[in-house]
């Protein structure tokens, strides 16, 4: 954000227009929402993603050092999950340049990272109500241990976050999933774009979000590339669907051992996608422990660099569709179908 422009990076980031700053302007006191506010900024409509080049004037794509922590931005369109503490800023900056070189307008929806690319989008959403929005992240920052985002007015008021920080979930819009249009959430369907494309051989089935289903509003430390899972007490068990003998479910031994050799045709439920194989694996444990009927169908398939957390396989697109109902009821994730031919 305005924030990083410390002498440390006053070079990378030469257009900006004050030094670091906590952000959360609410409790700082020293910001706020202004005077003469726009009404009806409830109803200013998300960014739109469109695909633009990454702005490498002036070093945003850099790596740089603020407050003695050094940084690595993002120059590639890999996917980004991250969860953590969001803060806002305001009438302080408003009008003056962001990292990228654009004028901050606190009533636009906008954003500030540390280490996204300039320029990109993320959908960040609230746990406590459910709230989502769409932002365009423009600006470096916030600059402070364990915040994840910076908001603009305007999307901090739309997901309910004027009080002060508060935990969110973000999850950045890849250009591939703007040129698919996999970030749409058209007629409540479900958004799996932070995973990599399917590998061929693999088809994507979008199954109904449920309207009612609310994260909880307790969230982990950050933690990049992933989103935490948070098992409940008890929860009905899936049962396994009954496999036709061409499609006989691999041993379930060893859940997930399984490489792309060993997936079998049919429906499965992708529960996460990963860089790395721990994460899949961490995400397997915690899966297992907290849907213990499920965990004989769990396999992460390591294919072309990326490790997929899947269940199944299920013999038809509707006992896919119970399971994704019951995970996400059960440990508060956003699974999604996919078809293996």
């Amino acid at each position: 954000m305005l924030a990083a422009c410390a002498v440390a990076v006053a070079l990378f980031l030469a257009g900006c227009a004050s030094g670091p700053r906590s952000g959360g302007s609410a409790s700082s006191g020293r910001d706020g929402p202004g005077t003469n506010i726009p009404s009806d900024l409830a109803r200013v409509p998300d960014a739109e993603p469109r695909i633009e080049p990454i702005r490498g004037s002036g070093g945003t794509s850099k790596p740089y050092t603020v407050l003695g922590r050094a940084y690595q931005p993002i120059t590639d369109d890999r996917p980004f999950q991250e969860s953590g503490i969001a803060s806002w800023y305001g009438r302080k900056f408003h009008a003056a340049s962001t990292a990228s070189g654009e004028p901050y307008d606190m009533y636009a929806m906008t954003a500030a990272h540390k280490t996204l690319p300039l320029p990109s989008y993320v959908r960040v959403r609230n746990p406590a109500n459910g709230r989502e929005v769409i932002v365009r992240v423009n600006d470096r920052g916030p600059f402070v241990e364990g915040r994840v985002i910076d908001l603009s007015y305007t999307a901090a008021l739309k997901l309910d976050l004027l009080r002060g920080v508060a935990p969110v979930e973000i999850e950045r819009i890849t250009n591939e999933d703007i040129r698919t249009g996999a970030w749409r959430r058209d007629s409540g369907t479900a958004y799996a774009a932070a995973a990599p494309p399917e590998p061929q051989g693999a088809v994507a089935v979008s199954v109904p979000v449920p309207s009612a289903w609310v994260a909880p509003v307790a969230m982990s430390a950050p933690v990049a590339s992933t989103m935490p899972l948070v098992p409940q007490a008890s929860t009905a068990p899936i049962a396994p669907a009954e496999q036709p003998e061409a499609q006989a479910a691999p041993p379930a031994a060893e859940p997930g051992a399984a490489s792309s050799s060993a997936a079998v045709a049919g429906f499965w439920v992708q529960l996460g996608a990963f860089r790395e194989r721990d994460g899949a694996e961490s995400m397997l444990s915690q899966a297992a422990r907290g849907l213990p009927s499920l965990a004989p169908q769990l396999r992460v398939f390591s294919e072309a660099g990326t490790h997929r957390l899947q269940a199944g396989p299920f013999a038809s697109r509707n006992a896919a569709g119970e399971a994704v109902t019951q995970l996400r009821e059960s440990l508060r994730i956003a699974p999604m179908v996919v078809e293996r031919r």
